[in-house]
């Protein structure tokens, strides 16, 4: 899996590889002025001490007896090694080179950072700027997931209660569907104040559905009157009344939830 950041207009591949952040050296090269090699940047001696104190303290397997042979010649007008090469003799895992779609030499983040040191301090400042704004999108996009997922599975409790509750056994599949339907867009009235079918007419440029594009809050909220429905429903309660206490669940809800901003659902709703 594979993403991208933009640094000084430069755009850098970031891999996941079990599940840790390697960045693209090879990209980040482009942003240094002149004609260099991240062969350049190995050969100083600073940066294989950095590299060397790094394996040592993640690499359980780093061999140290060809580092130390590596450092002693670490500087030397002559000396060059490759990333291959470093790899090869030390056993090192913070550095990988690639062959393949996402070809190239990449870094585990910490020793990418230090690589961009080397292009120049105000490229790392930006590098690590806008990485940690990645994985803040990256955090908030899991928690969008977590509560997606969250009302899809209450959505089934829904669901077995308006089965059980609402279908009498003698309806079509597409009489069934409609049922269905009904009551998902007796949700959306209560929270969104819109039927599905409305919300698609007034964004026919979007894909997916009305819930697709709720936030977290909205879908903490759905997932509660997801389960509250589904007991209404068992108690015998009436379409029109469960739209009204939705409503105000969900009213209610939604202005702890977002604390501060008014909540942007109908106060009045109607079947």
């Amino acid at each position: 899996m594979s993403k991208k950041l933009t640094v000084s207009n430069t755009e850098i591949t970031i891999l996941s590889i079990n599940d840790k952040d390697f960045i693209s050296l090879t990209d980040m090269l482009k942003a240094k002025d002149g004609d260099f090699f991240i062969s350049d940047w190995l050969r100083n001696r600073n940066t294989v001490e950095f590299l060397g104190v790094w394996e040592q303290i993640y690499n359980p397997d780093f061999n140290y007896g060809e580092f130390a042979i590596i450092k002693t010649s670490a500087g030397l007008h002559n000396y060059k090694i490759s990333v291959k090469e470093w790899v090869e003799k030390t056993n090192a895992i913070g550095l990988k080179a690639s062959a393949g779609r996402y070809g190239g030499t990449f870094a585990y983040k910490d020793i990418a950072f230090e690589f961009g040191m080397w292009i120049s301090p105000q490229f790392k400042i930006y590098l690590i700027k806008e990485f940690d704004r990645l994985k803040e999108e990256e955090t908030n996009r899991l928690g969008w997931d977590i509560k997606r997922n969250l009302a899809k599975i209450n959505y089934h409790v829904h669901t077995g209660a308006v089965a059980k509750n609402l279908i009498p056994p003698e309806l079509t599949a597409k009489q069934r569907n409609f049922v269905y339907a009904d009551e998902a867009d007796l949700l959306n009235m209560a929270l969104f104040g819109i039927t599905a079918k409305q919300w698609r007419n007034r964004n026919p440029e979007l894909k997916g559905n009305i819930r697709d594009y709720a936030n977290v809050s909205q879908l903490v909220c759905l997932s509660n009157l997801e389960s509250l429905n589904a007991v209404y429903i068992n108690e015998g309660i009436s379409q029109e009344e469960r739209l009204i206490r939705l409503n105000t669940v969900a009213i209610s809800q939604m202005n702890t939830l977002i604390k501060s901003e008014p909540a942007k659902i109908i106060t009045k709703p109607v079947l």
